[in-house]
């Protein structure tokens, strides 16, 4: 009787020490404190003082500045780390000696200027100031990246989407990608996305992300009337859209695939040396579309 006496109330204590942990398991850990919106804050600020960077990149064609610190640069993007931090060539080593000889006799009456060089010359290339040219993606675009970089956090717009979207798959940031994706998926109206394509129909058929669009999403941007693009590159774009197809889908025959896009390409519009040197050699239009593109244009310069 005591045997079992002892054994209630062992298992009696047991379940009260369980449900002790469970209750603390519940409270929240005060000894934790996380205040990532005022870090994206101060990062953000960071970013924005061009005297508290290291690194401005000269971006699109304005050649517009944005800065940025090199070091959150190469530990978010290893693309960046290899740009900002690979060692240069023993080749350029040898040709800035000359430069330097130069400055220096023509600095030789100011001792101060001089040792500014001259220090300047022993600092490691890390801790200079860097400049470098963005031409790529336009400014609008690669600032938004950036302040991803910086503060993890970026607000998403229809009219820079594409864009931020495609940076992010250069400069290996698959999160921002996928976000992208999914704002694309979620939240955007094909009515604004068509606007926007239609607008920036060759930069968009570009994209290497283009491949990415489902198929009826493709047939639907070729064979809109508004869509501002030369016929040359919306075949191009088929034909890149079609590779990356049968790339996943080895048993389709790519001439199938492209078949479906052909006849949303007005091929009368595309300048014959370029039909016979860049797209019949292919096999993949077939001949009475090339010869009927070749009898419109001798039609018209006849």
């Amino acid at each position: 009787m005591d045997l079992l006496k002892t054994r209630h109330f062992s298992l009696d204590e047991a379940s009260m020490r369980s449900g002790a942990l469970a209750a603390m398991e519940a409270e929240p850990d005060l000894s934790t404190f996380e205040n990532k919106s005022g870090l994206a804050e101060d990062m953000k600020f960071l970013a924005s003082m061009p005297e508290l960077c290291d690194v401005t990149f000269l971006v699109g064609d304005t050649r517009e500045p944005v800065c940025a610190v090199k070091a959150v640069l190469a530990s978010r993007s290893r693309v960046f780390q290899k740009i900002l931090y690979q060692a240069p060539s023993p080749q350029r080593k040898k040709e800035s000696a000359p430069r330097e000889n130069k400055l220096r006799l023509f600095l030789k009456r100011s001792s101060e200027p001089l040792l500014n060089l001259q220090n300047a010359a022993q600092q490691p290339s890390s801790q200079q100031h860097q400049t470098l040219i963005i031409e790529e993606f336009e400014p609008d675009v690669f600032r938004q990246l950036i302040e991803y970089i910086h503060t993890g956090c970026v607000t998403l717009q229809p009219r820079t989407l594409l864009g931020v979207m495609n940076a992010a798959d250069y400069y290996g940031l698959d999160e921002l990608r996928r976000a992208c994706a999914g704002f694309v998926q979620c939240c955007i109206t094909v009515d604004t996305v068509l606007e926007f394509v239609d607008e920036h129909g060759n930069e968009v058929l570009n994209l290497g992300s283009f491949t990415l669009l489902p198929q009826h999403v493709v047939r639907l941007i070729l064979a809109r009337d508004e869509l501002k693009a030369d016929e040359f590159t919306k075949f191009q774009a088929a034909l890149m859209w079609s590779k990356k197809y049968c790339d996943t889908n080895q048993n389709i025959n790519l001439k199938d695939v492209i078949g479906n896009f052909l006849e949303y390409i007005q091929f009368h519009k595309i300048p014959a040396n370029v039909l016979m040197r860049e797209v019949h050699p292919l096999g993949l239009v077939p001949y009475s579309i090339i010869m009927n593109a070749l009898a419109y244009q001798v039609g018209l310069t006849s």
